[in-house]
């Protein structure tokens, strides 16, 4: 079913942080123009919530977009583009955590 080659040209560290760093943006602008239709169809209704509920939270769903390519790679026997997917990952996370994690924190 899968490729259980790891030693395919794809399973680089390189390759894994590229993916790493392109998943999470794209996913990102994904969700944003999603939840921007719904908002303009008054399908959501934002009372109630922080004010940048939606910006922390569209964050955090793109930051944990990177597990599937983590699965793929796995399934893939692909250690090294895993590895590689790591290091966007914790950085995107540090990100998140300055921006959102000291109000969520009540710091």
């Amino acid at each position: 079913m899968y490729n259980k080659n790891p030693l395919s040209k794809y399973n680089h560290i390189a390759t894994g942080i590229v993916v790493g760093i392109a998943v999470p943006f794209v996913m990102y602008a994904i969700l944003l123009s999603v939840y921007d239709f719904l908002d303009s169809h008054d399908i959501l209704n934002g009372q109630g919530f922080a004010a940048n509920f939606r910006e922390r939270t569209i964050g955090l769903l793109a930051i944990v977009s990177n597990l599937i390519p983590l699965h793929f790679f796995n399934r893939k026997n692909w250690q090294d583009a895993m590895r590689g997917i790591v290091f966007p990952t914790l950085l995107y996370v540090g990100l998140w955590m300055y921006l959102y994690g000291m109000e969520l924190l009540n710091l």
